[in-house]
């Protein structure tokens, strides 16, 4: 059986090391393309450019205000028509699927890593991450997070503040913490 690196045991969901020397060099070019982009704030086609290299796939027509902070970048895909408001935050250690049309609030938060339940093996240091999908058409309240593994439906809305911590379904408002489905739309 072959031994996978750290990197896809960070993508497939399994344990992994953070601290491997290929993941830190990895978030190490991410952190550099974001200080030039949060920068950039009077030159939309310098954060453009820099956003066509550090995310995985950038669709048309994004805006995302700066500061705007990720692990890696390069696991974010986005559909066209998508903006974030101020201070974001996505920790993409596994894949962060948007949708087109999406909208975010300021300081959502995004996360798709976590790390064991098991005290002991938190202490140890490995980590853990899920993917997070979200669909066409959605709007996400401002200081909203939303938790690894999570799916939310196409044509949703989360209001704002809320804690995304399992799957939202499509055409719903959902609010809270834990969110929770309040009206089919």
């Amino acid at each position: 059986m072959m031994n996978l690196t750290a990197y896809q045991q960070m993508l497939s969901g399994e344990l992994y090391n953070a601290s491997d020397p290929e993941l830190v060099a990895l978030r190490h070019k991410a952190r550099s393309f974001l200080q030039v982009y949060n920068q950039a704030i009077n030159n939309k086609a310098v954060q453009a450019a820099i956003l066509q290299q550090l995310l995985g796939k950038a669709g048309e027509n994004i805006h995302i205000e700066p500061p705007f902070f990720a692990d890696y970048g390069c696991h974010i895909s986005t559909g066209k028509n998508f903006y974030a408001n101020f201070n974001c935050v996505f920790l993409d250690c596994n894949y962060i699927n948007i949708g087109d049309n999406v909208m975010m609030g300021p300081a959502v938060q995004l996360y798709a890593a976590t790390h064991p339940l098991v005290a002991a093996e938190r202490i140890a240091g490995p980590e853990l991450a899920s993917p997070i999908n979200i669909g066409n058409n959605v709007w996400i309240g401002g200081g909203s997070v939303i938790c690894p593994g999570v799916t939310i439906g196409d044509n949703t809305t989360i209001g704002a503040g809320s804690v995304v911590v399992k799957d939202i379904p499509a055409n719903v408002l959902a609010v809270g913490n834990p969110c929770r489905v309040v009206k089919t739309i």
